[in-house]
Order: C-alpha cells, then sequence, then structure tokens
C-alpha cells in the first residue's frame, strides 16, 4: 500500500528521481532501503538500466540493431525523463512496458 504523500519528503523524492539516472539507481535502492517511496521508483530505474544495457548490446548488431537501438534508447529516455517528473512531484508512476517486472523484485 503506498505511503500517504505527506509523509513523503524532499529528499525522498530526490533520492526517487536519481533512481532513474542509470547505474545511480543502486544508489537509492541501497542507502534508503526502509522508505517505500524510493524504493518503488528505485526498482523501477533498476528494471529501466537493466533494459538499457540490453539495448546497448543489441545495439552493437550492424543495421537493425542500431535502429532497435537507437529507437530503444529514445524509448529509455522517455521513460527515464516521466519517472524523473513523478518521483519530484510525489507521485507512484508505473512505466509502461517495464513497471510489472519492477513488481516482481523484491529486495
Amino acid at each position: 500500500m503506498p505511503e500517504d504523500k505527506s509523509s513523503i519528503t524532499q529528499d525522498d523524492k530526490v533520492f526517487a528521481a536519481l533512481s532513474y539516472m542509470w547505474i545511480l539507481c543502486l544508489v537509492p535502492l541501497l542507502i534508503k532501503r526502509d522508505r517505500e517511496f524510493v524504493q518503488y521508483h528505485a526498482r523501477q530505474g533498476l528494471v529501466l538500466f537493466i533494459a538499457e544495457l540490453i539495448l546497448s548490446v543489441i545495439g552493437m548488431i550492424p543495421v537493425l540493431g542500431w535502429l532497435v537501438g537507437f529507437f530503444g534508447w529514445i524509448a529509455a529516455t522517455i521513460l527515464s525523463v516521466l519517472g524523473i517528473v513523478a518521483a519530484l512531484v510525489g507521485r507512484y508512476w508505473e512505466m509502461p512496458f517495464l513497471g510489472s517486472y519492477a513488481k516482481k523484485i523484491n529486495l
């Protein structure tokens, strides 16, 4: 059950936003283990980071991989920006496509 919005601090919002910045998703995942809001966004950031790593490998394949990688990176960037904005306003937001995988992570 999501926390009451009034219990989400500015510090929580900043750490949650940090979750969507590539490998920096590990910082809130490890440091703010007791904050549900931060962990929610950190899990999504971790899934997005893994997807970006996969896109990097796919992007090494000539022609088709370049196209998939290019459009995949555009999608990942859009998801990152949307996640950062949602985190900074203190909103729980589920990423399309990848959000369901984030729910399955138990740390």
